[in-house]
């Protein structure tokens, strides 16, 4: 169905934390680090927009189960960075290896599933 959709596919995001980025901020905790949800949403982000390239028009991928482990914690101020690398391809699930990082090492890693769907049908559905 999506012949250019392989395993292998890369992607890879950066951000530098910022307040709006925090476990304080999001309310996932009370203090000033890089929150678990915005890690998600940055993997994520990885992730769909590594597929942007392979998809026919009119379809998109959307998110559906994340497996993750945040092992460890970074202050405001200093740079991250995600990737993601698409491991499996079933039909219309997609299912990738993503890994985080700031400028001490990894901070994070799991797998993150996506199926790919039609944009209107899915709106239309909801």
């Amino acid at each position: 169905m999506f012949p250019k959709l392989k395993p292998g596919i890369k992607g890879k995001k950066e951000l530098i934390v910022d307040v709006k980025d925090t476990a304080a901020n999001y309310g996932s905790g009370l203090v000033d680090v890089f929150a678990t949800p915005a890690m998600i949403a940055l993997m994520e982000n990885a992730a769909h927009s590594s597929l942007q390239d392979y998809l026919s028009e009119g379809f998109l991928t959307v998110g559906s189960e994340v497996n993750i482990r945040h092992i460890k914690a970074t202050p405001a101020g200093k740079k991250v960075w995600v990737v993601s690398e698409l491991m499996k391809v079933q039909d219309k699930k997609l299912t990738f290896h993503v890994e985080a990082f700031d400028e001490d090492g990894k901070i994070g890693f799991g797998t993150h599933t996506r199926y790919i769907v039609e944009k209107a049908g899915f709106m239309a559905n909801l």
